[in-house]
């Protein structure tokens, strides 16, 4: 729990019982003695808490008198994951194009704005003050959405169309679903490509033609999943065949830093004070695309091919407008 939560719960048992001792703080906290210390020193002298020592009791109680009546906690609010989960509910719910949902939609937004009402502040007022903006959404309605969740969930292979976007070319697929993933604000299918022979991603809106097909799904285990699809770079995932090294510069690494590309990700800084990213990645299609998003404030030394490709598509850009 953060030291909010902290706070609130050493209220809760000073007010419940005559006396807490140092134990019990501890065991209900979970934190060590040096944390407890400063949490009730904070309290003390920041917010001006009656907390004392009872030696007689051997623990800690609120003093009563003037003080205790004076004291309050400041307000309880969200933390950052908490209010980002509840305004993200309320704004996709709000979107929701009508559908077998409609007549729970709004009993579903009726509690979640009850619990930012719990606050010490209307849901009004924190919707006007804060709010969740999707970026670089696609806006569309796949109607092959539901067929695929049907043959995902019923273990059956679908037969689809599917467009390449690279080569601006269509193919017939057959495929064995495993998962859907929501990635970015957009959707993808995890499968069993029969025409490849192994594992891929596709993008439902590529999705031009389904077809549920009668013919059972090939199970694939979760760890196989997992280890082809989770660790390479992004959405264009696979096993990882090898590791970017990106140089940024000073200017950019304070917050490159504090940012996670991949959950094996390297990182340090060097004599020069720029910041060494090392990100494992099987597909570069989108690791480019990010690369490219910093100009010429990151450098890529590591591999010789993907600083050929990058440095091809700055080629390209510098034609373009020359």
């Amino acid at each position: 729990m953060d030291r909010t939560e902290r706070f609130y719960l050493i209220d809760q048992m000073l007010c419940n019982r005559r006396v807490v001792t140092r134990a019990q703080f501890l065991q209900a906290l979970e934190v060590s003695p040096a944390t407890f210390k400063r949490d009730l020193e904070y309290l003390r002298d920041r917010l001006a808490a009656p907390i004392v020592w009872d030696p007689e009791l051997r623990g800690y109680r609120y003093e009563a008198g003037a003080a205790l009546e004076q004291f309050q906690l400041p307000g309880l609010w969200f933390n950052t994951s908490e209010i980002q989960a509840l305004l993200s509910m309320d704004a996709l719910l709000a979107n929701l194009q009508p559908g077998v949902l409609t007549k729970h939609i709004e009993p579903l937004r009726s509690r979640i704005r009850t619990l930012l009402d719990d606050g010490d502040h209307s849901a009004d007022e924190i919707s006007q003050r804060i709010r969740i903006i999707p970026f670089a959404a696609k806006a569309y309605r796949s109607e092959y959405f539901q067929d695929l969740c049907q043959a995902l969930l019923s273990r059956r292979c679908v037969e689809m169309t599917y467009y390449s976007r690279p080569s601006d070319s269509r193919s017939e697929r057959r495929v064995s679903p495993q998962r859907l993933i929501y990635y970015r604000d957009n959707w993808y299918l995890d499968a069993w490509c029969h025409l490849r022979q192994g594992l891929r991603s596709f993008s439902i809106d590529a999705i031009k033609a389904l077809q549920i097909s009668a013919e059972a799904a090939i199970e694939i285990d979760e760890a196989e999943l997992n280890r082809e699809l989770e660790s390479g770079y992004g959405i264009f995932s696979g096993a990882a065949k090898d590791t970017a090294t990106l140089r940024f510069n000073p200017q950019v690494a304070r917050w490159v830093s504090r940012e996670t590309w991949h959950s094996q990700q390297r990182g340090e800084y060097d004599e020069e004070g720029c910041y060494l990213l090392h990100v494992p990645y099987s597909q570069d299609t989108e690791l480019v695309m990010e690369i490219l998003k910093y100009g010429d404030e990151v450098e890529v030394l590591e591999p010789p091919a993907l600083r050929e490709r990058v440095r091809r598509r700055i080629e390209a850009m510098r034609l373009l407008y020359a």
